[in-house]
C-alpha cells in the first residue's frame, strides 16, 4: 500500500481516461458554450407559437441540438474537475458550465408548459405520427405530468433557482473532497499513512484491529468536528427537496421521487417493510461472523474485514481487467469484445491522485463512449467496483448505440441493475472456479457483504431518508442532534447484536447520496432486479439473455418497471427481494457449514 499520494502528472497516461474523444481543452468547451447560446436564441422564437406539427417537431429536433452539445460541455467539465478538485482552472470552467446550464434551463423552461396547453386529442395525434416516433415516449410524459407543471412564469422562476437549489449538494462535495483533512494512521506495517477516503475503504478491511479501529474513529473524529456545517448542509437539502415537491402539488418529497419514475409510493414502502420483516437475517449474520472473527463482541469497525484474511490478495489493474472480462462471459461473446475494447482504449480514469475525487461512477455523453472514475488500491472490493461501473458503462454503451437521444438515457430506478448483475455474475464465476474451502468462504462472505451493505444498509439509508423528509414536511426542526438520534436509533433495530459506538451516530454526515433525496433505494430495488436476472441467464438459456441484452439497448424509451417486466422481472411484487432474501439465507448456511 503506498504510502504517498501522487500528483495528477505522476499518474502514467495508460490509467488515465482519454477525455480528448469529446475536447481537446478547455477552449473547445467555451466555443461550444457560445454555440448554445446561439441555438438558445433560436429555441426562444418558438415560445408561444407550438400549435402546429411542424413548429412543433422543428422545436424538438432543435432542443436536441443543443441538449447534446450542453450535456457534452457539462459532462467534460465536471469529469475535469473531479480529476482535481483544487484546479482553479478547472473550476472556473465547471462554474461557467454550470451558469449557463442555469440560464439554459430558465430559457427552455417554456417548452413543455407549451406543449401542455395542449388539448390531450392533438397529443394522442402527434404521438401516432410517424415523424414523431422518437418523440412518443416524451410525449406521454407530458400527458402524465400536466398537473404538476406550473404556468410559464412560476416554471422559469423555479428554473432560475437552479443553481441555488444544487447548492447544498456542491457545498458538501466541496467540503468533502476538498477541505477536509483526516489526519495519520499508523498501518499493519507500523508506518505512518495520511488517511483519505479512498484509503478509508483499505484500512476498514484491515486484518489488525487496531488499524481498522484507528481508521475509523479518526475518519469520524474530523466529521464529528464539523457536524454543525454538515448538519446544516443536509437539512436545507431536504427543505429545498421538500420545497419543490410542494410547490409542485405533490403530496410529499418521496412522491415527487417516485412519480418521475411512475412508480408508486407503496414500493417504496413496502420495499423496508419487506426488510423489517426479515431483519433476523442480518441478525444471524452479525452472530456469523462473531463466531468466525471469535470476537466477545462485533464493533461497526469489524464489519468490513474479509472473514479469510490468508485470502486477502491485492490485484494489479490488468488482473482485475481480466477476471472482470472472464466473469462476463456468460453475456456473450459482443459484449466482451466491446468492453475490453472500452477499457483499454481511454474509458477509465484508475488510480487516485491529491485532489481526486473519492469513491467510483461511471458517466458519458450521448455520440461519445462512456467513462469510468475509478480509485483503484488492489482489492478485491475494487476488482468488484470495476464489475459494477462497467456494468454502468456497457448499459450506457448500448443505450446509446440503440435509441435515438430522447429515449436513449435510462433512468436512476433501472440504473443500477446492469452493475449489479455483472458483480453477480463475477462472484458465481469465481466460486465455480475453486473448490478451496477457505477461499470459497472468503467469496460466500463477499456475496453476503454485498447483500448487507445493499439490501439492508442502503434500505436503512432509504428510512433515514424518509423519517428526515417527513418530519421536514410535518414541521418538526431538524438540529445535528435530531438527525444523530435518528441515525442512531436506526443502527440500533438494524445492527442488533453489533455494539455501536457513539462515532456511528455520524455516518449520515459522510453520505454523498443523500443530496440525490431518495435515491438509495434503488439499489436495493435495483440489486434484487440484478440476481433475478442473472439467475435467469445462468439457468436459462439465449431466450433469457437475449431480453437483457434488450433491456441494456433499451434506455429510457420505456417506464422502468416497464423495462423491467420485459426483460423478465416485475418490482411491483414482493417476489424479487424475498428472492434475494432467500439466497442470502442460503448462502449464510453454506458458508456455516465451511467453518
Amino acid at each position: 500500500m503506498n504510502t504517498n499520494i501522487k500528483n495528477r502528472d505522476e499518474i502514467e497516461e495508460q490509467f488515465k481516461w482519454n477525455l480528448g474523444t469529446m475536447y481537446k481543452n478547455a477552449d473547445e468547451v467555451k466555443q461550444d458554450l457560445e454555440k448554445i447560446k446561439e441555438l438558445l436564441e433560436q429555441f426562444k422564437g418558438y415560445q408561444g407559437r407550438l400549435t402546429d406539427k411542424e413548429t412543433i417537431l422543428e422545436a424538438l429536433q432543435l432542443q436536441d441540438r443543443s441538449d447534446q452539445l450542453m450535456e457534452k460541455s457539462y459532462t467534460y467539465a465536471h469529469m475535469k474537475l473531479d480529476e482535481d478538485i483544487a484546479n482553479t482552472q478547472a473550476l472556473a470552467l465547471f462554474d461557467q458550465v454550470k451558469s449557463l446550464y442555469v440560464v439554459y434551463s430558465e430559457a427552455t423552461s417554456f417548452f413543455v408548459p407549451d406543449l401542455m396547453k395542449l388539448d390531450d386529442e392533438f397529443l394522442q395525434s402527434l404521438a401516432g405520427d410517424e415523424r414523431f416516433k422518437d418523440y412518443r415516449h416524451f410525449i406521454r410524459e407530458i400527458g402524465r405530468n400536466k398537473e404538476h407543471i406550473l404556468s410559464d412564469t412560476e416554471e422559469k422562476i423555479l428554473s432560475s433557482f437552479g443553481e441555488i437549489a444544487g447548492a447544498p449538494k456542491s457545498i458538501f462535495q466541496t467540503l468533502n473532497n476538498a477541505d477536509l483533512k483526516f489526519g495519520q494512521v499508523i498501518n499493519e506495517n507500523n508506518e505512518p499513512v495520511e488517511l483519505t477516503h479512498g484509503r478509508y475503504q483499505r484500512l476498514i478491511q484491515s486484518g489488525s484491529r487496531e488499524v481498522r479501529k484507528a481508521a475509523y474513529n479518526e475518519l469520524y473524529r474530523v466529521y464529528k468536528s464539523f457536524k454543525n456545517t454538515i448538519a446544516q448542509t443536509y437539512i436545507n437539502s431536504v427543505k429545498k427537496d421538500c420545497l419543490y415537491a410542494r410547490l409542485r402539488k405533490y403530496n410529499s418529497a418521496l412522491e415527487s421521487s417516485t412519480f418521475a419514475d411512475n412508480v408508486d409510493v407503496s414500493v417504496y414502502h413496502n420495499l423496508i417493510a419487506t426488510i423489517r420483516h426479515n431483519i433476523s437475517l442480518l441478525h444471524r449474520y452479525i452472530d456469523f461472523r462473531k463466531q468466525v472473527m471469535q470476537l466477545p463482541e462485533l464493533h461497526m469497525y469489524d464489519l468490513y474485514v474479509p472473514l479469510v484474511t490468508e485470502l486477502n490478495k491485492n490485484y494489479s489493474y490488468q488482473e482485475a481487467v481480466d477476471l472482470v472480462l472472464q466473469g462476463l462471459r456468460k453475456l456473450g461473446d459482443r459484449y466482451v469484445v466491446d468492453l475490453k475494447h472500452g477499457l483499454e482504449n481511454g474509458w477509465v480514469d484508475v488510480y487516485e491522485n491529491k485532489g481526486k475525487t473519492a469513491g467510483a461512477y461511471s458517466t458519458g455523453a450521448y455520440g461519445y463512449h462512456p467513462y469510468i472514475l475509478l480509485n483503484f488500491n488492489g482489492t478485491m472490493n475494487d476488482v468488484f467496483t470495476l464489475a459494477h461501473e462497467a456494468g454502468h458503462a456497457m448499459h450506457t454503451f448500448y443505450s446509446h448505440k440503440n435509441q435515438p437521444y430522447r429515449n436513449a438515457s435510462y433512468t436512476i430506478f433501472v440504473a443500477e441493475v446492469a452493475s449489479t448483475l455483472n458483480e453477480n455474475l463475477l462472484i458465481h464465476h469465481l466460486l465455480a472456479q475453486t473448490n478451496d474451502a477457505k477461499e470459497k468462504l472468503y467469496l460466500l462472505n463477499y456475496n453476503l457483504e454485498q447483500v448487507r451493505t445493499t439490501l439492508f444498509r442502503q434500505t436503512m439509508f432509504a428510512e433515514f431518508e424518509k423519517i428526515t423528509h417527513e418530519k421536514a414536511e410535518q414541521g418538526v426542526s431538524l438540529t445535528p442532534e435530531a438527525l444523530s438520534e435518528i441515525y442512531y436509533e436506526l443502527n440500533k433495530f438494524y445492527y442488533q447484536g453489533v455494539r455501536l459506538d457513539d462515532e456511528i451516530s455520524m455516518e449520515w454526515a459522510r453520505i454523498p447520496h443523500f443530496y440525490n433525496a431518495f435515491y438509495v433505494y434503488k439499489y436495493t430495488t435495483g440489486f434484487s432486479a440484478a440476481v433475478a436476472l442473472a439467475n435467469g441467464i445462468l439457468q436459462g438459456g439465449p431466450e433469457e439473455l437475449a431480453k437483457y441484452l434488450e433491456f441494456l439497448g433499451s434506455g429510457g424509451k420505456d417506464y422502468p418497471l416497464e423495462l423491467l417486466k420485459k426483460a423478465g422481472v416485475d418490482m411491483e411484487k414482493p417476489q424479487p427481494v424475498e428472492a434475494c432474501l432467500h439466497s442470502f439465507d442460503e448462502n449464510l448456511k453454506l458458508a456455516a457449514q465451511l467453518i
